[in-house]
């Protein structure tokens, strides 16, 4: 079984795998020209992609309704106003967190990032609507 040297240890690619099969939150990495690079594979997904989701541009696989909000975070994480955002959505009636992570290597260059997707619904919510455009206000 093959290592892949992290910081912070080691793990098989089994493990790491299992990590993301098991952990019920969805993992997006998009690349620094914003194709979709990888997901993560789980049962747990609400927004499903399949392997044919691969190699595409990240707004291919989002709903037209959602284009232009997915278009500034993109464009706020590549110019740097931003490195974060968590926003809340509901789903089929449910509250969902999806939250985009800017990747920087050592020298501040951009790499891409990742959408992180996950069902709050057994979070607090009270209180969202709020949070959310106090994110969007706030861009540090």
């Amino acid at each position: 079984m093959t290592d892949i040297n992290l910081k912070g240890g080691k793990l098989s690619i089994e493990q790491l795998n299992t990590i993301f099969e098991t952990i019920p939150v969805e993992f997006d990495f998009i690349d620094e020209n914003d194709i979709i690079r990888w997901s993560s594979a789980n049962r747990h997904r609400l927004f499903k992609r399949t392997d044919a989701d691969l190699g595409k541009h990240v707004l291919e696989v989002h709903p037209g309704h959602s284009q232009n909000h997915v278009k500034q975070v993109l464009h706020d994480m590549h110019s740097g106003d931003r490195d974060s955002i968590s926003i809340m959505i509901k789903h089929h009636g449910q509250p969902v967190n999806i939250a985009f992570y800017a990747l920087r290597d050592d020298q501040n260059k951009y790499l891409g990032c990742v959408e992180v997707t996950q069902d709050v619904s057994k979070q607090q919510t009270k209180g969202s609507f709020w949070r959310n455009i106090m994110q969007v206000l706030h861009k540090k």
